[in-house]
């Protein structure tokens, strides 16, 4: 994708966990923002308290033990899937109608970013027809998801976006069937004996999304902490 020439994107990362309903009021509060042309494009790293969210298509038999964390109902596309401590969480606010309107092909894009994110830890991230999200191969064979990606876009600008599994509690992931995919597993970069942190995950998160959307047209900060 060609470079952007507009104003820089905004990246925030927050170093405590934010509640899920104040992500996305947040996430909406800053659409409109974009869309009338008030506030820049951002890129905004978070991580969840556990919770599960239910997305435009879940199925309410998916949800394997409905008391054992919040679930929150969400606009984005998709199914049931677990967000928690240890697990990158990135919302992506972009005006897709600067950027070519193409809803398929950002889709793809944000997928093309965790599977370069992953290539720069030597894991080797892969599509599944079928199946969504991104794919690690295993021993013997054994495919296990490792990256989920889940959207909405309002009047061309997007929200939701990606998220990628650091050092979660695996476990968690048993309360939901992720995803509405059965026969497969869930792991993550520390499971897979990757002792990764999440600023050197951000790190990459950051320099990859720049090989893919196109480069920021001026210098931020690394890091700034919000708690908006």
């Amino acid at each position: 994708m060609p470079e952007i020439q507009h104003s820089p994107i905004e990246w925030r990362i927050e170093e405590t966990l934010v509640p899920y309903p104040l992500a996305v009021a947040t996430m909406e509060d800053r659409v409109a923002a974009i869309r009338t042309g008030t506030a820049p494009e951002m890129v905004w790293l978070v991580e969840h308290p556990p919770l599960y969210t239910a997305g435009t298509s879940a199925d309410p038999d998916e949800l394997l033990t409905p008391d054992r964390f919040p679930v929150y109902r969400s606009g984005r596309g998709g199914r049931y899937t677990y967000h928690g401590p240890g697990q990158r969480v990135a919302y992506v606010m972009l005006d897709l109608q600067r950027r070519g309107g193409d809803v398929r092909g950002y889709v793809r894009d944000l997928e093309a970013w965790l599977i370069a994110t992953l290539a720069s830890f030597n894991v080797r991230g892969v599509r599944r027809e079928g199946r969504v999200g991104i794919w690690v191969e295993r021993d013997g064979g054994k495919e296990d998801k490792i990256g989920a990606n889940g959207v909405r876009v309002r009047r061309w600008v997007t929200y939701h976006g990606i998220s990628l599994n650091v050092e979660p509690d695996l476990s968690h992931f048993a309360g939901i069937v992720p995803c509405g995919i059965t026969g497969y597993g869930v792991t993550s970069l520390v499971d897979l004996g990757l002792p990764v942190s999440l600023p050197e995950v951000d790190g990459a998160l950051r320099a990859e999304f720049a090989n893919v959307f196109g480069r920021e047209t001026a210098a931020l900060p690394a890091y700034t902490a919000n708690t908006a």
